[in-house]
């Protein structure tokens, strides 16, 4: 490995080093040196870290244009929507890690967790202004009173299935 290493540092030097008359033209010779190293370096380097400053760029300029544009009921909804995703992770880390002992306990809470997340999302779906043309005839408040009658038959079918 010495010699892989010797090769490289004397690599980018050699053809920039040319035989020098007087002082300034070894200065200058210097100074080109510097330059190549600095530029390749650079390229290399802008060429890893461009590509995720471009995904952060990408990332903010998503964010930004969902916080521009989505109503607050409608960041409500998605707020919820990622707690639920949270609790079903934490319940199946939980069974894995602890066991399911109460197997119908946990099958009961991860089963109430994924059906209000679809719940929600059809809330979501109906509620947004985008969707109007698709739900001509559901207004707001409806799809908020389905939203409720079904969560409330979800959780009764959960409560009995604990027993």
């Amino acid at each position: 490995m010495a010699g892989k290493k010797s090769a490289t540092a004397t690599g980018p030097a050699t053809p920039s080093a040319a035989p020098a008359t007087s002082s300034s033209t070894s200065s200058g010779s210097n100074t080109m040196k510097s330059t190549i190293i600095t530029s390749s370096s650079t390229s290399t380097k802008s060429t890893g870290s461009g590509s995720a400053s471009q995904i952060d760029k990408i990332a903010l300029n998503i964010v930004q244009h969902y916080q521009k544009t989505t109503p607050q009921r409608t960041k409500l909804i998605d707020a919820f929507m990622a707690f639920l995703v949270i609790v079903g992770g934490l319940q199946f880390a939980y069974c894995v890690l602890a066991g399911n002992y109460p197997f119908n306990a946990f099958l009961s809470g991860f089963c109430a967790t994924v059906g209000q997340f679809v719940l929600t999302a059809s809330l979501r779906i109906q509620t947004t202004e985008a969707n109007k043309a698709e739900f001509p005839a559901v207004s707001p408040e409806r799809a908020f009173a389905d939203f409720v009658v079904g969560s409330l038959i979800l959780h009764f079918f959960c409560i009995n299935f604990i027993n």
